[in-house]
């Protein structure tokens, strides 16, 4: 049957498909639009099914809050042509909608949602038929508190944060906290935050560190001492390279491995054990400044900590939550 051109946009608005597409859903279901939407679904889906071990890189990071809840969400597709879609950025928009009215807790909870003639799982899988691309969705986060702030990076969609406090805040103020975490990326409010498992691994990260550090120390001394400079035998590759330069002989090779064998396993077995754990849980507290939100240093003024802006312009305010999503590998 002929299918008039009004049929096709129409189909074509209701759904984002193809001109072809429409046509030829029309087409075959012998111009019942009913029957026409349900078989652009049913290519969608097989569509999406081609492409589900395709890697989606790119897409949409949108943020919402209604005051007392905040959401994160991210709709991930293949390219970043796709991404800046007007109608793509709708679809992510418009599921973040639905996910912040319904105050929805998990991610499994948003795709269930009614969305058009399905669910939000069907209306993004349906989207990716039309476009070609693999999309799901991910980075779904939540906060709650008194008040809640959100943060869109740039507002290219690519990066959000979203911020909970104990009390009513300062506009600007909610909207640096967030800014904080977007630039400076904090795992944790305050070392409570921190698990036992991180901070434990970063102690003996650091332990092995600082007795590496020691032992080097060590051994670049005894090779001074006995007149080889210990930058033209750091490595195998150093040492054939300066004796072909002339730099070094293969006397002073064979004295600086003899040199660095018996020296490192001296003073590996004679190390400061209460030294090593003082360094070591120095660089620990390092770490928790540079990981916890309160301890980071204030980007809008280095002189102060983010726990002494918040305090002076409040001392009942405190960070209860945040989350914060990027697509960009960091």
């Amino acid at each position: 049957m002929a299918v008039s051109m009004a049929d096709i946009t129409k189909l074509r608005k209701m759904t984002g498909a193809g001109m072809m597409d429409c046509k030829n859903a029309l087409t075959e279901a012998e111009g019942d639009f009913d029957k026409a939407m349900e078989i652009i679904r049913k290519k969608g889906q097989a569509v999406a099914a081609k492409r589900s071990d395709r890697e989606a890189s790119e897409g949409c990071v949108l943020a919402k809050t209604t005051g007392d809840f905040a959401v994160i969400i991210a709709l991930k597709c293949e390219t970043d042509f796709v991404a800046q879609n007007a109608d793509f950025v709708k679809l992510t928009q418009d599921i973040l909608d639905l996910a912040v009215a319904n105050k929805c807790k998990t991610l499994d909870e948003v795709k269930a949602l009614p969305m058009g003639n399905g669910t939000v799982q069907d209306a993004v899988t349906d989207r990716s038929g039309i476009t070609g691309e693999k999309m799901e969705l991910d980075g779904y986060m939540t906060v709650e508190g008194a008040a809640t702030v959100v943060y869109n990076h740039m507002n290219r969609n690519g990066l959000c944060t979203i911020v909970a406090f104990n009390k009513n805040v300062d506009e600007q103020l909610a909207k640096q906290v967030a800014m904080q975490i977007a630039a400076m990326n904090p795992i944790a409010v305050d070392e409570d935050g921190v698990s036992e498992e991180i901070k434990q691994k970063e102690i003996e990260v650091a332990i092995d560190k600082t007795k590496a550090e020691q032992v080097q120390k060590a051994v670049e001394a005894a090779l001074k001492k006995a007149g080889i400079n210990p930058a033209h035998v750091d490595s195998e590759d150093h040492m054939e390279s300066n004796m072909a330069k002339g730099w070094i002989t293969a006397e002073d090779v064979a004295k600086a491995k003899e040199i660095i064998a018996t020296v490192s396993a001296e003073k590996a077995a004679h190390l400061p054990e209460q030294m090593i754990q003082n360094i070591a849980k120095g660089r620990l507290g390092k770490f928790l400044k540079e990981v916890c939100l309160l301890n980071q240093e204030d980007i809008m003024d280095a002189k102060k900590t983010v726990r002494e802006a918040l305090k002076e312009a409040d001392p009942e305010l405190k960070v209860v939550d945040f989350k914060r999503f990027t697509l960009r590998a960091e």
